[in-house]
């Protein structure tokens, strides 16, 4: 098995050659390659992205910014993995945590896996986050007769042949919402695995906003009513 970890960028230059060197020093139980895509940075990110120098990754870039759904989808394009599974570079998820997600796939027990959050009051960005997180995941439980704890997370690792198979096509965070909507659509019910994260606020980056809550929410239900994204479950591998 082979793990692709697909890293999108955008304006992270204080965090990113951190985020970078703690995935190259996480013991992954599989081959692994990294992704990453500057989504058009004009922060310095560019700079520090070029000096990566390791076998294991590879720097693709946009020329402006496109969001969060077209960088994954750059990166899952250009992915050579089995699996493939995002990480973000603001190191609000450890990506320490990452061999958790791999283990119930090893294990043969799932084939789709979320790391789910737990909320406290030093984790969450604001109470309104919150709200707004369990209000997309209750409405899509709602939508798809399911019951999963945290649709917004950035970590979900998934066989690289189905996600190209959803054809996710929002360029925003929106492709939380429709990769998650297309998969519960499909059958599939994630294995969840808790997962450590620290939110962050405006002054240190969050991009995140309401807007984007509910734009979620027009997204699940389009994905609800459509007749795409209802083919039959690809088999297990």
């Amino acid at each position: 098995m082979k793990l692709s970890v697909l890293v999108p960028v955008y304006d992270e230059a204080p965090t990113v050659a951190l985020a970078i060197k703690r995935l190259l020093d996480v013991e992954f139980p599989c081959d692994v390659e990294f992704v990453v895509v500057d989504d058009g940075s004009t922060d310095g990110t560019s700079a520090i992205l070029a000096q990566v120098d390791d076998p294991t990754v590879r720097v693709l870039t946009h020329p402006r910014n496109q969001g969060k759904g077209a960088a994954i989808r750059t990166a899952g394009a250009a992915a050579t993995g089995d699996y493939l599974v995002v990480c973000d570079a603001d190191l609000e998820y450890p990506p320490e945590e990452l061999p958790k997600l791999l283990a119930p796939v090893l294990e043969g027990t799932a084939e789709v896996v979320y790391g789910t959050r737990s909320f406290g009051s030093h984790t969450a960005f604001s109470f309104w986050y919150v709200v707004g997180n369990k209000v997309v995941t209750l409405w899509a439980n709602l939508l798809f007769n399911s019951w999963i704890s945290d649709l917004e997370t950035c970590f979900k690792l998934l066989p690289a042949d189905l996600y190209r198979q959803l054809d996710v096509r929002a360029d925003g965070f929106g492709m939380e919402a429709e990769l998650t909507g297309k998969l519960l659509k499909r059958g599939y019910r994630p294995f969840e695995v808790p997962v450590r994260y620290t939110a962050r606020g405006r002054e240190e980056g969050k991009k995140l906003t309401w807007r984007d809550g509910v734009a979620a929410v027009f997204i699940l239900v389009a994905v609800r009513v459509s007749g795409r994204g209802a083919a039959r479950r690809v088999p297990a591998r």
